[in-house]
């Protein structure tokens, strides 16, 4: 690996712990936290931690414990773009529209 690459990540992995170390701290309004892009959001799950969320993230698509939790953001999102798409998928084939 590249001495670019190795500073890039260790800066990326500095910067998600002071993330998180931050998002601890910070309250987030009602409004933050009911819906989010117009979808509303589970009561439980707008109280939920960031940790407690990627947990359920790990239950629901049986992945091992902390593996989405230690996850870099763009792979997060990464896998919840793909995870859409097959549940998309999955869903029109089930309706017999392909």
């Amino acid at each position: 690996m590249g001495l670019f690459r190795w500073i890039a990540r260790k800066l990326m992995s500095v910067m998600g712990n002071l993330y998180v170390w931050l998002d601890k701290r910070v309250e987030y309004t009602k409004e933050e936290v009911s819906s989010v892009l117009g979808i509303p959001i589970d009561d439980d799950l707008q109280t939920s931690s960031r940790y407690e969320l990627c947990r359920r993230v790990e239950e629901t698509f049986e992945v091992p414990k902390d593996s989405f939790w230690n996850l870099h953001s763009t792979q997060k999102i990464r896998f919840a773009v793909q995870m859409s798409r097959n549940l998309k998928k999955s869903s029109l084939t089930v309706n017999g529209v392909k």
